[in-house]
């Protein structure tokens, strides 16, 4: 987080998002603050909370896309929670608490698997002699308990001999130790032990808010249960992945993993909370409506800096990064409670996405639309080239559609290249011209004559 500025940030986040320059800049600032604010001493540290953002603007805009870029970027647990999900019937509020768990399990997994890659190696080690035993085990050393065997010395004649037969096996097994690591061995079928996870979740006493902590009998009574075990068939080169997965699960410190889990989750964690218009405005009684400003009410000590419990143990929210975003079409941000406005001083407005948006998008990120469909119809063979006049025209298109029917922003691209290149994915592996052009005629064609449909449907009584 540190080894990026401001600048850095925002430069990185254009490599997948376009425009929005106001809201990337936003989210950089919030960012670097995270890390000035770890430079601090720990007296003023701690009373240095966090400036949350909100984001507004209509869908498809790339609110969800700049919050999850960034936790990508700068390695935050992140979360994305709906907040509609708390107005529905049988919730009322009472969930709320839902989110920060969530973001303390994905923070241990992060935590985790960092781990898990520091031991890889030793892990791969363990797993190929354990991979040997079962292939060729070791003979067990013969032992009496008879003493005149021992006396006598007939014990120690086999113990010779076990010894002979031992320094064969041993050379045997290094000759198959390497055979293994060479790959040679990747499609023998071994049987391995492996932890029976199928039944591990007992809901016997679910409905006592036991789901709410996200606990389970195995949870509450540890390694007091024995782990139920059951043998798997599986390729060696499976094997290995399984048995370094075991074998590196023994290696790390759970306890230490659960700390910086949760430590990481509350200086560092962001909670992305979307759809936070649907939950401003008045109760209107009746319907699945029936608890908005209940649920702005719940959410409130969450934003503003509670304990959660949880079942790795308490969690403080204080200074956990949230973001909330909406479109704030139907109501306004005035609609939120006062207190809920003040818990998010930083204010974005994203504007809604030009013609000339929808050109970058289709080729200027990373992760543009049309490389990605290149890619795709490049394993069936098949190279796919777009003139630029094309691009132009599927840009006009998707803007058309967007200003006839529905808002959907960035996304509307979607349905319309999924339309244009329908015929194309279609026959893909019965095409024998492996040079595909779209050009401005085949756009015209194809979805030009949709655009124009749509539009007269309008004056149709």
């Amino acid at each position: 987080m540190g080894e990026l500025t401001p600048k850095q940030i925002v430069e990185e986040l254009d490599k997948y998002i376009i425009g929005q320059h106001n809201a990337k800049k936003a989210v950089a600032i919030s960012i670097r603050n995270r890390f000035r604010r770890n430079k601090l001493p720990d007296e003023i540290r701690e009373e240095v909370k966090p400036k949350n953002i909100l984001m507004v603007g209509p869908t498809g805009v790339g609110k969800t896309e700049i919050a999850r870029r960034v936790a990508k970027l700068t390695d935050m647990p992140f979360v994305k929670v709906e907040a509609t999900k708390f107005t529905e019937v049988g919730y009322v509020g009472r969930d709320v608490d839902s989110m920060v768990r969530d973001l303390v399990e994905e923070s241990i997994r992060m935590v985790k698997e960092k781990k898990i890659t520091e031991v890889y190696e030793k892990s791969m080690v363990l797993a190929d002699e354990r991979i040997i035993d079962i292939l060729l085990p070791l003979p067990s050393k013969r032992k009496s308990n008879n003493p005149l065997e021992m006396l006598f010395g007939s014990y120690k004649e086999e113990e010779s001999q076990d010894e002979e037969s031992k320094s064969e096996i041993l050379e045997k097994r290094k000759k198959l130790l390497e055979k293994l690591k060479k790959g040679e061995l990747d499609d023998k079928i071994i049987e391995i032990e492996v932890e029976d996870t199928h039944n591990s979740t007992i809901g016997l006493y679910s409905g006592i808010g036991m789901e709410e902590l996200n606990i389970n009998i195995g949870d509450i009574f540890g390694d007091m249960l024995p782990k139920k075990k059951k043998k798997k068939k599986v390729t060696i080169k499976e094997a290995r992945k399984i048995l370094s997965n075991q074998e590196a699960e023994k290696l790390i410190d759970m306890d230490e993993v659960i700390e910086l889990g949760i430590k990481r989750a509350e200086e560092n964690g962001m909670i992305f909370v979307d759809e936070i218009d649907k939950i401003a405005g008045k109760n209107y009684g009746g319907g699945p409506d029936v608890s908005r400003e209940g649920v702005q009410r719940d959410i409130l000590p969450i934003i503003e800096g509670t304990t959660v419990i949880t079942k790795y143990g308490p969690v403080k929210t204080d200074h956990i990064l949230f973001i909330a975003a909406g479109a704030f079409h139907v109501s306004k941000v005035e609609d939120l409670i006062p207190e809920i406005q003040g818990r998010f001083p930083v204010r974005v407005e994203l504007e809604s996405l030009t013609e000339e948006n929808f050109r970058e998008i289709l080729t200027k990120p990373k992760n543009a639309l049309i490389t990605q469909y290149q890619h795709l119809l490049r394993t069936e063979g098949i190279e796919l080239k777009f003139t630029k006049e094309a691009i132009d025209l599927i840009a006009k298109a998707a803007f058309l559609i967007n200003e006839q029917s529905e808002n959907i922003g960035a996304r509307r691209l979607n349905t319309v290249l999924e339309k244009l290149l329908e015929d194309v994915s279609f026959e893909a592996p019965d095409i024998d011209n492996k040079e595909f052009i779209v050009d401005e005629d085949y756009v015209n064609k194809k979805l030009m004559l949709y655009v124009k449909e749509k539009d007269i449907t309008k004056y149709i009584l």
